[in-house]
């Protein structure tokens, strides 16, 4: 069986024995997804008539800053509610698949690289589901360990976040895809845990841009760190939850 992993409480990269990409055909929620690509995609279109998407915190990520852009309905179980109001479909939508954990638009801009890297953990399938997709690989694709593919425009890429992957778009247009997470089945009795130990590693990567000491720390001080913090963010996931549901009505 395997065994959960989080980048956090690690140094090298993951090795698990997991295929690169998953068949979303394997799984009936995901469907539910693809049958819906039109109404997503069209929230989307709506949104940008109006606002831009945010740059993703991190920076060391993209080989240009500023080149990967985001807007977040949910991210490990913290609901953005301040952003439901601009997509009140995909969140219907979203809501009726109880294992995702996470859901946002992504946007990587021409000439943009997401360097190589591994994700947080392998508790996750990591879902790309194709909006507006510009050119096929090389100019525009993504790889997971050793394969690349393209995305395509209403179908789902399925992978484990964990792996090494790469995303790049050396086209002249945007690419766009709507992103989401689902919690693995032989996993989903860790949902909790699996949420708040990755929103702890998110908040320690968010430090070390301005303390980049802790990079250099021992694995055992950074890991002793994240179990002083973890019994904080159990709680802080639900009262912020609560907090800001009440703050957006």
């Amino acid at each position: 069986m395997t065994r959960l992993w989080f980048s956090i409480y690690n140094r090298e990269d993951y090795n698990g024995p997991e295929p690169a990409f998953f068949n979303p055909e394997r799984y009936e929620f995901l469907k539910t997804i693809e049958l819906n690509y039109e109404i997503i995609n069209q929230e989307l279109l709506d949104y940008l008539n109006e606002y831009q998407l945010t740059s993703y915190f991190n920076e060391s990520m993209v080989a240009s800053k500023n080149s990967w852009k985001t807007i977040s309905l949910k991210t490990w179980n913290v609901n953005l509610y301040e952003n439901h109001k601009y997509f009140p479909k995909t969140l219907r939508i979203i809501k009726s698949i109880p294992s995702i954990v996470s859901a946002s638009f992504n946007l990587l801009e021409p000439k943009g690289h997401i360097l190589p890297h591994c994700g947080d953990t392998n508790g996750i399938f990591r879902c790309h589901l194709g909006l507006s997709i510009p050119k096929k690989i090389p100019e525009c694709g993504f790889r997971v360990k050793e394969e690349w593919r393209s995305w395509e425009e209403g179908k789902l890429l399925v992978f484990v976040d964990a792996n090494n992957h790469e995303a790049v778009n050396m086209s002249d247009s945007n690419r766009f895809i709507f992103l989401f997470d689902v919690v693995r089945e032989e996993f989903f009795d860790h949902k909790k845990m699996i949420c708040a130990t990755v929103i702890t590693s998110l908040f320690l990567q968010k430090r070390v841009q301005k303390v980049p000491f802790l990079t250099k720390s021992p694995l055992w001080m950074q890991i002793l760190i994240v179990k002083l913090l973890l019994p904080f963010t159990y709680i802080a996931i639900p009262s912020r939850n609560f907090i800001h549901k009440i703050l957006n009505g």
